[in-house]
């Protein structure tokens, strides 16, 4: 059998500037490249293993994931595939087939898979009406009134801490006292926000908190994190009764190579990087208001923005690609001749996009490569 060629190459487009919210708290510092080369065969990290993923010491997994516990501030810190496999592991743990989990009506996708896996009910505390589509505490504590009204108890609060829709991040200690008020155990999906700004879980009434190493903590993925509070320690990380060093809820290990160690070896740079989330936002602040600046540009969701992934209505662009012979992939052709990348290829009437990272000359940069674009092709329009 002739062998085929399956060699990629990513450097060109990793030169670009990266507008995606999805790569923006993902982007590996070059500590963390090397560990990837070091650590890139599949077991890399079991050479010293023992029998739990969790009490390796060389590399110090051990060491780094009682730093990792007190970083976001729980008692017990444990690396999953991802985000959902950590909220997954909690929903199994704790609830039954039949029982209800109360979500926002932002919530991720997966949350939602989550639990229909483990067959929850599923009831959503809505959002506020566009533009802004706000998750207010007070809509989580009516829906849990109403369902106690009707006689319905519920095993999990969920919340999403920044939702991938729209960048809204909510007030998660607020929920959380609600919850923990009504003696309901709460769990805090802070994929977008982990890596990226401060997380205090215990200050927040967080039982259980999930995070995204590839999406937010400069981790090649895919690698998530669950945090667990001594409360609900013995349930969420039991031990097998066949195996009886391996915790049921990690099916024994996780990661088990590039993702963790890449993860471990960026852990200094996010302690350092989440001290300058104001100047973070302040890039992101200085971005919207650029970018509204063009005709008919508009950021969704609660304003002024709390975090960096951004929503843009974009009417303008929209009206060029009607007119454009490349319709709607001239955009994403013009930011491209720009070294900028991450938008949708074909998507003029909205996108998503992230300055997250990037150097304020950078991201002056990029907004003015939207408005000379929008210049370029105002005859279209006019």
């Amino acid at each position: 059998m002739e062998c085929q060629d399956y060699s990629l190459n990513r450097k060109t487009e990793r030169n670009n500037l990266n507008l995606n919210p999805l790569q923006r708290g993902g982007v590996l510092p070059p500590e963390s490249r090397q560990a990837l080369y070091e650590f890139s065969d599949g077991y890399s990290i079991c050479d010293y293993c023992a029998g739990r993923l969790d009490e390796i010491p060389k590399p110090s997994i051990i060491g780094f994931l009682d730093d990792l516990a007190r970083f976001i501030n729980v008692d017990h810190a444990r690396t999953v595939h991802g985000a959902r496999e950590g909220k997954f592991a909690v929903m199994h743990a704790l609830c039954h087939p039949g029982d209800t989990v109360v979500m926002d009506g932002n919530a991720h996708y997966t949350s939602h898979l989550a639990a229909e896996r483990n067959n929850l009910n599923i009831v959503e505390v809505p959002s506020s009406e566009e533009p802004e589509y706000r998750i207010d505490p007070i809509a989580y504590h009516e829906v849990l009134d109403n369902l106690y009204d009707r006689g319905e108890e519920v095993s999990l609060v969920l919340l999403t801490h920044v939702d991938g829709d729209y960048g809204n991040l909510t007030d998660a200690q607020a929920i959380g006292k609600i919850a923990h008020d009504k003696g309901i155990p709460f769990l805090l999906n802070c994929a977008y926000s982990m890596g990226r700004m401060p997380i205090d879980a215990k200050k927040w009434n967080v039982d259980f908190v999930v995070g995204s190493g590839h999406k937010s903590m400069a981790a090649s993925g895919p690698i998530g994190v669950l945090g667990v509070q001594e409360e609900w320690a013995d349930l969420i990380l039991k031990k097998s009764d066949q195996h009886q060093v391996k915790e049921l809820e990690m099916l024994g290990c996780t990661s088990r190579g590039a993702p963790i160690a890449t993860l471990m070896a960026s852990f200094p740079h996010l302690i350092e990087r989440v001290n300058y989330w104001d100047v973070e936002l302040q890039k992101t602040l200085y971005f919207v208001s650029e970018m509204e600046k063009i005709s008919g540009v508009k950021q969704v969701g609660v304003r002024p923005k709390e975090h960096d992934l951004v929503r843009f209505e974009t009417p303008f662009f929209h009206r060029i690609a009607n007119k454009h012979p490349r319709k709607g992939f001239y955009l994403y052709e013009e930011l491209k001749k720009k070294n900028i990348v991450g938008i949708k290829r074909g998507q003029t009437q909205w996108f998503k996009c992230s300055v997250y990272g990037f150097s304020q000359e950078q991201v002056h940069y990029i907004a003015h490569s939207f408005a000379k674009i929008a210049s370029k092709f105002s005859e279209m329009v006019d």
